[in-house]
């Protein structure tokens, strides 16, 4: 039986074969929300594969969408796509994209474009209060989408609407595409922003299963308000030469890195 833990390494293994068979970018982006996604599907997320339109499902709205390979590792680990669709992922006529895709059961929305995941959140959390349907929606963002207008527009609205099963999970791993957050756009204190705007703010450990496991348990973090889990990550986890690392923002592994970070990750105990 495997741990929590031991299941995430495996997620991360499959999403550097993916990234290194075809050579595609984001490695890093990945890394960083593995252990969040993991949580949420093993552990946490109301649904049934078999029925993937189930009513009473909650949705994931993965805002961050061009780390596609851990999402579709996770759902091949719990059975929502055949584990044989990640050998071919990113070739040309399959139906894995470098973005996640909807045409696959476990995602509710494409995505790519950064700062749209945060409106649609809102626009399906507020149609299932209306519906009195007991999900909640979960949106996933980058934390380069916090200097978004669109993001801050979501924001006021969800408080506005006491969305109270809205949660935004944003994974915090302090680097976007030309270099740190701070140095791009200075955010100050985000969890300051948001209580001012209306929101119960949590800030956890993203890569500490048993931290993710207790705060998801407990939402929404306060009633009539929407929930943001900040979650403090690290780009690359797992792999020491990606951590922290920009190039791996836009790079896949040549076959001696790949080698390497293979070892690294099968060593590491995360």
């Amino acid at each position: 039986m495997f741990t929590s833990k031991e299941l995430s390494k495996i997620i991360k293994l499959e999403s550097l074969k993916m990234h290194y068979k075809s050579k595609t970018s984001h490695i890093g982006s990945n890394f960083s929300v593995a252990d969040i996604l993991y949580v949420l599907y093993n552990d946490v997320l109301k649904y049934d594969i078999n029925n993937p339109n189930y009513i009473n499902r909650d949705r994931v709205i993965y805002s961050k969408g061009h780390a596609a390979t851990i999402l579709y590792a996770v759902l091949a680990e719990k059975g929502f796509i055949n584990k044989e669709l990640i050998n071919n992922y990113g070739n040309d006529n399959q139906i894995l994209s470098s973005h996640v895709t909807h045409k696959v059961n476990g995602i509710e929305f494409s995505t790519g474009s950064l700062g749209h995941g945060a409106s649609i959140g809102c626009g399906i959390a507020i149609a299932l209060k209306r519906k009195n349907i007991d999900a909640k929606v979960w949106v996933i963002l980058s934390d380069g989408e916090m200097n978004e207008g669109s993001t801050w527009e979501a924001i006021l609205f969800a408080s506005h609407h006491k969305l109270d099963n809205l949660i935004f999970i944003l994974d915090n791993n302090k680097l976007q595409a030309f270099g740190n957050t701070k140095d791009i756009i200075n955010m100050g204190s985000i969890p300051n922003k948001l209580k001012e705007f209306g929101w119960a703010v949590q800030e956890v450990d993203g890569h500490n299963h048993d931290e993710l496991k207790s705060v998801f348990s407990k939402l929404p973090l306060e009633n009539n308000k929407p929930s943001f889990i900040l979650a403090h990550t690290i780009k690359g986890k797992g792999v020491d030469f990606m951590e922290n690392n920009l190039l791996w923002h836009y790079r896949s592994p040549n076959e001696e890195e790949y080698r390497l970070a293979l070892k690294k990750l099968e060593e590491n105990n995360l």
